[in-house]
């Protein structure tokens, strides 16, 4: 893995986030925990590169991303599919992810853990964090669609301290 700038990214985040999607992950390389998602954005915000995702509060990764500062997004190759689908289905309260998925966690700094066979890893500090409100809705049919048992999201907005991409092998 080699560090870039944001400046650097070049990919499409419609396809990263939606498409392809990412394992937000919180803890130290000790205990952590790891889920797949595929809601979430990149953008700038408050003169800082920003992600924001979202994680409801019965999943087990919420409580790892309220006690820490920071959470990384992991982005995978196609390859990689049927690791993402068991870390979106399975609790970590009930298995070890990472052992189950065949992938390998590795700290890149001290305070964050990421995955060896990663090819894009997003290191960010929490900033800001809300609950969803349905009185906010302006499109109320969403409701309905997602939140019918009104288990709605923290939305959380992270700046974008680091970035490391899979060198070509």
């Amino acid at each position: 893995m080699r560090e870039i700038s944001v400046e650097e990214l070049n990919e499409n985040v419609i396809n990263l986030i939606g498409k392809d999607w990412m394992l937000i992950t919180a803890g130290n390389i000790d205990k952590y925990n790891t889920m797949t998602a595929s809601w979430g954005s990149m953008g700038f915000l408050w003169g800082k590169p920003v992600v924001t995702i979202f994680i409801r509060p019965q999943r087990y990764t919420y409580g790892f991303v309220e006690k820490s500062d920071f959470f990384t997004l992991s982005f995978f190759a196609e390859k990689f599919r049927k690791a993402l689908s068991l870390c979106g289905t399975k609790s970590g309260r009930d298995i070890d992810k990472a052992k189950e998925a065949g992938i390998t966690p590795y700290a890149p700094t001290e305070d964050c853990v990421a995955f060896k066979e990663a090819r894009l890893v997003l290191k960010c500090k929490k900033l800001y964090k809300s609950l969803l409100s349905e009185n906010s809705f302006i499109d109320k049919s969403i409701l309905p669609q997602w939140y019918k048992d009104g288990d709605l999201h923290y939305m959380y907005v992270a700046e974008i301290e680091n970035i490391w991409e899979k060198i070509n092998e």
